[in-house]
């Protein structure tokens, strides 16, 4: 339940602003799949009345309670808000939004987008942290789904995603009509082929297609299925239809931060990284607190190697490393953007670190196999790689064959 937003500022005219934000975060929150949130007309009974949060999960059945300020000075608009814990009145997350647009409506889009992503991460990893606490014997199909996307959305590492796997699994065991277990299913598949971590990469695509193609029959309307079958189609390389999907997804959940990267990604595949920057600079916007920001750096990196500008894809390779160590892309292409400006000994240490980690991956010809596998197969990226990042990690000593 969203409570109404308070009103901070001194100009009471400012009250739509707030009822705004409420508004606006109700809707989007009702999205998300299989949760319930009280209506508008329920929760603006409780404005301006001091509340006790365990009374209202009692009265009105829900788990989680949103509460929240705004204050805005000019263009400087700030909003505080907590989610709580309806059973016990724990303060389970908080945090504190700024913007200084002065488009009001702008603003409030951007608070909101930000908020209901922020919120929906938070209630996700409760529950999964809730499920291991409780060592829960035999928890429901909703429950584990929960969990599974708890772990898929925790650093990337190949048992997080062995764990979120086997999660969605369980789920789908005990309840087989279950949407998101085999969209949560079909993910895990599409990233490990993505990371490069299937070891089956031809079955593995063919059932996380039947499995998003089951879920989007079954709901059309599910953005992170669209989400994952743009993912999927990527992975394939059927950018085209890749791009149709992710778009698809963007238009059902306007808060997608995932999906508005996931449309980054394939506009650098189709040789647009101008219009891919703006995507992934958009989703990082909307999703600060990505726990998998590696990626978000990583596909703006290539974009401004790919433009020219070395100087800053050496600094996003630098902040995706750093994000994550232990992914072995990020040390080869690191590596192959310092040799393309010259710095040898640290293209030649970042280039031992990528072999280490992925020992398999040792030549041009082998790494351009695997580029070629997710999605960088057109010749138009095939050109740019040449010119760019084969250039670079040859100059730090890296074979052709």
């Amino acid at each position: 339940m969203v409570l109404p937003f308070e009103n901070l500022s001194k100009d009471p005219d400012q009250e739509y602003f707030a009822d705004g934000i409420t508004d606006d975060l109700t809707t989007d929150l009702s999205r998300i799949s299989d949760s319930f949130v009280i209506a508008r007309n329920t929760a603006f009974t409780y404005k301006g009345k001091a509340v006790d949060v365990k009374q209202i999960g009692r009265e009105l059945g829900v788990r989680y309670v949103i509460e929240g300020s705004v204050r805005r000075a000019g263009d400087q608009v700030r909003v505080n808000v907590q989610l709580i814990d309806a059973e016990t009145g724990a303060h389970l997350w908080a945090d504190r939004f700024e913007t200084d647009r002065a488009n009001l409506a702008e603003a409030q889009n951007e608070i909101t987008g930000r908020l209901a992503r922020s919120l929906h991460r938070e209630i996700v990893q409760n529950v999964g942290r809730r499920i291991e606490q409780e060592k829960a014997v035999d928890p429901d199909s909703r429950d584990l789904v929960m969990r599974g996307w708890a772990l898929l959305w925790r650093p990337v590492s190949l048992a997080n995603r062995e764990e979120a796997r086997q999660a969605f699994e369980r789920a789908l065991a005990i309840d087989p009509r279950s949407i998101d277990a085999k969209i949560g299913i079909a993910s895990v598949l599409v990233f490990n082929i993505i990371e490069g971590w299937s070891t089956s990469v031809q079955q593995d695509l063919a059932r996380a297609e039947q499995l998003l193609i089951e879920a989007i029959e079954r709901d059309a309307n599910r953005s992170m299925a669209h989400s994952a079958m743009g993912l999927l189609r990527r992975s394939q390389g059927r950018l085209a239809e890749a791009k149709i999907e992710v778009e698809t997804a963007i238009m059902l959940d306007h808060n997608d931060a995932k999906a508005k990267m996931q449309l980054g990604s394939v506009l650098m595949l189709m040789g647009q990284p101008e219009a891919a920057i703006a995507k992934v600079e958009e989703a990082i916007r909307l999703n600060p607190h990505e726990s998998n920001l590696v990626g978000y750096y990583w596909a703006l990196a290539v974009c401004h190697l790919f433009l020219g500008d070395v100087d800053q894809a050496i600094d996003l390779f630098r902040k995706a490393r750093a994000e994550n160590p232990g992914l072995w892309y990020t040390h080869l292409w690191l590596a192959s953007a310092l040799g393309f400006r010259g710095d040898l000994d640290e293209a030649k240490a970042a280039l031992a670190e990528a072999i280490r980690l992925k020992p398999e991956i040792n030549s041009v010809t082998r790494w351009r196999a695997v580029l070629v596998d997710v999605g960088f197969s057109n010749a138009q990226l095939q050109a740019l790689l040449e010119k760019t990042a084969f250039s670079g990690i040859r100059r730090a000593g890296f074979p052709e064959e």
